[in-house]
């Protein structure tokens, strides 16, 4: 099961807070993955999906709410090998009631472009809306990859209604046109997170948690990687130059006569060329300090280049 299916199922699963807010998850469903087709006959409303969740949401509520009668069809694609559910509200005599107080049309009989104010005046019934419409056309990416929230709808000003409601929960949500569709998505992993938690999906919240988790953990150990590598490269390449510096000195013919301190840090260092200042005042008997040897390659430093100088 994908993440977005977890995702669905968990919030189909979901106690309504008050009285209203089935009404509202009912309304949210029915406008996102429904389409009303209007006849000689009267009005039928169509909700087509290939998640068992909104099948099963869609038909419990349709039932419970308003008591209108259901038809309800499973196909199978042969190409993509998965199911398709049809649900069907036919015409029947409480239907246009019905379709005005799911928000889908208004008392006049045209269609309502926003969300209707009665679907989600109270608090609670704002996410149960939200919820309903994550249930029907909702995409969460999985929490391995990058963060990302999306629900795909149908009419610019439906979709940046939803997009407000979302940010009255107080969560930034934005709208971004794709095709015949627009795209109502949620980019922040904070408000990802924030807003599967708000609406009611905890355990997948707890996933999301616990693959960050994994994520902090392994940035961690990468950045420790990369620096002691940073370091071991650094270290490598002043040893390096230090060795060098040895080399100049005997072409100058001052290897032989230097003061004791700088002959043994020359033949410390000739004896130890991969380890680091710090390593290298360990190995030293007794152990000198990081600081101690540094001094001392100034002073090698400072014996070659006043001999370059006076040899120019």
């Amino acid at each position: 099961m994908s993440f977005t299916a977890e995702v669905r199922d968990e919030l189909a699963r979901c106690e309504p807070s008050c009285e209203y807010c089935d009404l509202a998850t009912l309304a949210a469903l029915s406008r996102v993955c429904g389409t009303l087709v209007a006849g000689s006959g009267g009005y039928r409303l169509q909700v087509a999906t290939e998640t068992g969740a909104v099948a099963r949401t869609m038909i419990g509520l349709t039932h419970k709410i308003l008591k209108l009668k259901t038809e309800f069809t499973v196909r199978k694609s042969v190409l993509h090998r998965v199911r398709n559910y049809l649900i069907v509200l036919p015409d029947q005599p409480d239907l246009e009631k019905a379709l005005v107080l799911l928000g889908i049309l208004d008392r006049q009989g045209n269609l309502v472009a926003g969300i209707p104010h009665h679907a989600v005046a109270r608090d609670c019934c704002r996410l149960a809306y939200i919820r309903g419409a994550l249930i029907a056309g909702g995409f969460v990416a999985d929490p391995r990859g990058d963060f990302h929230l999306e629900i795909a709808v149908t009419g610019e000003q439906f979709a940046r209604a939803l997009a407000d409601l979302i940010c009255q929960v107080g969560i930034h949500a934005r709208v971004n046109r794709r095709r015949s569709s627009y795209a109502v998505y949620v980019k922040s992993a904070e408000d990802v997170r924030n807003l599967l938690h708000i609406v009611g999906a905890r355990r997948c919240v707890e996933d999301i948690e616990d693959v960050r988790a994994m994520k902090s953990v392994k940035n961690d150990v990468n950045r420790l990687v990369n620096a002691e590598l940073a370091n071991q490269g650094r270290s490598a390449g002043a040893a390096q130059r230090q060795l060098e510096l040895i080399e100049d000195l005997k072409r100058l013919g001052l290897r032989d006569n230097l003061p004791r301190a700088l002959a043994d840090f020359c033949d410390l260092r000739e004896a130890h060329p991969d380890l680091s200042l710090r390593d290298l005042g360990q190995a030293a008997r007794p152990p000198l300090s990081k600081s101690a040897l540094y001094h001392r390659v100034l002073r090698l430093e400072k014996l070659v280049a006043d001999s370059s100088g006076k040899t120019q």
